[in-house]
């Protein structure tokens, strides 16, 4: 059943106000009545979290006024117009407006629950895509969502907050599963182009023909979107898996890059894997084009060079998916953060995510341990990992770390309820939060 999204009911007979909300407050759905569309129109924003119900013929401002308001402020609005028997062709010209749909009186409370349904849903797409896009446009979201204080990863953010203001090509390298595609949209959000498109091309998933054909064209009457380089002009083009060109695109593509000029109207980003194989970019691309697109590079850190990182991004999702599962957030035993620091991690953070959501439906379950979990997955770990050769002391504070933090997140910032769990003063606990950077304010 539908939750969080709002039903406003515009009518001016009290008796259909009502009856309207307790159908549809039988049916889950969140309420809200106005007496007419003046009323209304000082709640409904651009991003009002609903739909609306409205009746067609009211005093004052009638339906059909109001729905062109309702388009004029947000064309995406699903609204439903309530009509009387003759008032079928005034729906009819409704839905050319760009009204939802259209219940003819007496209707069918079912009919009602069933078109609210389809409404909300469709409502919910579009604000959830709205967020999306507002998050891929917003640099400072983007580079919050590169979590992490590790040097490397304190570096990797001042290369992108760098190379996001210079105007040349980049290529960005790394291991699978390292972030390289939320990097390449960090790049575009925080410099000149963030209003422009963004184009991602997979280069691996196209046969020849049709990667030839979705990067350069021609494209047929019929087809739903330009060739790429026409899509992203202006903006920046993203070839994710650069090194799988065949020699003819890559052909194609450097005639394109050299047609751009200087600066160039559009920015490529080229991502590559080929870091972690015994081949590189540079040995599978031609010379000429490797050195346009690398102009600019950045180097996306392995997950197993991130230190402490590990154990915060660990903590992150095992919270979230526990959310997701409506279970408690599994425990990290000492042993478990040791091993969690020190195992290979050869899928980087896309294999921490699955760990972390196994850890959570297991101990669901009540069963198994974040060790054994590991165990599964490195096949040559041992029961404590010091293959690294890393002091105790690392070990020790970065588990220290990992436990004030998690409490201080539990208690939501609560000093006195973290001083009584981890049996520590007031002093020392300051001291350990000073030392580790946290700070009480990024709890509450």
């Amino acid at each position: 059943m539908p939750s969080a999204m709002k039903i406003a009911i515009v009518d001016d007979e009290k008796d259909m106000r009502q009856s309207i909300s307790q159908w549809l407050a039988l049916s889950g759905y969140d309420t809200e009545a106005f007496p007419s569309a003046e009323e209304a129109l000082k709640v409904l924003g651009p991003d009002y979290p609903g739909i609306v119900v409205t009746d067609i013929r009211m005093p004052g401002m009638d339906g059909m006024q109001f729905l062109k308001k309702l388009m004029g402020t947000d064309s995406a609005l699903p609204v439903i117009m309530i009509t009387g028997h003759g008032d079928v062709p005034m729906a009819v010209e409704a839905m050319r407006i760009g009204a939802f749909d259209f219940l003819e009186k007496p209707f069918n409370p079912d009919r009602m629950n069933e078109l609210a349904k389809k409404a909300t849903s469709s409502r919910r797409m579009v604000l959830d895509s709205r967020a999306l896009r507002r998050e891929l446009s917003d640099g400072g979201q983007l580079i919050k969502k590169l979590i992490g204080a590790s040097p490397v990863m304190e570096r990797l953010k001042e290369d992108i907050l760098d190379l996001g203001q210079a105007d040349g090509h980049v290529l960005i390298e790394g291991e699978t599963g390292t972030g390289k595609t939320l990097v390449a949209h960090a790049l575009h959000a925080v410099g000149s182009r963030a209003g422009k498109k963004f184009v991602l091309v997979s280069c691996s998933a196209f046969e020849e023909d049709a990667l030839m054909k979705r990067l350069f064209g021609p494209m047929q009457p019929d087809d739903a979107q330009l060739p790429a380089v026409e899509e992203a002009r202006g903006g920046t083009l993203v070839l994710e898996d650069v090194e799988t060109l065949s020699e003819t695109a890559q052909a194609r593509l450097l005639t394109f890059i050299n047609d751009e000029g200087t600066p160039p109207e559009t920015r490529v980003v080229a991502i590559s894997n080929m870091q972690e194989q015994d081949r590189t970019c540079e040995d599978a691309l031609r010379s000429d084009l490797f050195y346009r697109l690398a102009s600019l590079r950045i180097t996306v850190p392995p997950l197993r060079q991130r230190g402490e990182d590990i154990l915060t991004l660990f903590t992150r999702f095992s919270e979230s998916f526990a959310d997701d599962y409506g279970c408690e957030t599994p425990q990290v035993s000492a042993q478990e953060a040791a091993q969690l620091l020190q195992a290979p991690w050869p899928g980087n953070v896309r294999q921490l995510i699955n760990i972390a959501e196994r850890a959570v439906l297991q101990s669901r379950r009540g069963s198994g341990t974040i060790a054994s979990l590991l165990m599964s997955d490195h096949q040559d770990m041992q029961p404590v990992m010091t293959t690294e050769g890393k002091p105790l002391k690392e070990y020790v504070e970065a588990f220290e770390r990992m436990l004030i933090d998690n409490t201080m997140r539990r208690h939501k910032g609560s000093i006195a309820s973290v001083m009584d769990e981890l049996c520590l003063p007031r002093r020392t606990l300051n001291e350990k939060m000073a030392k580790y950077g946290l700070q009480r304010s990024d709890y509450l």
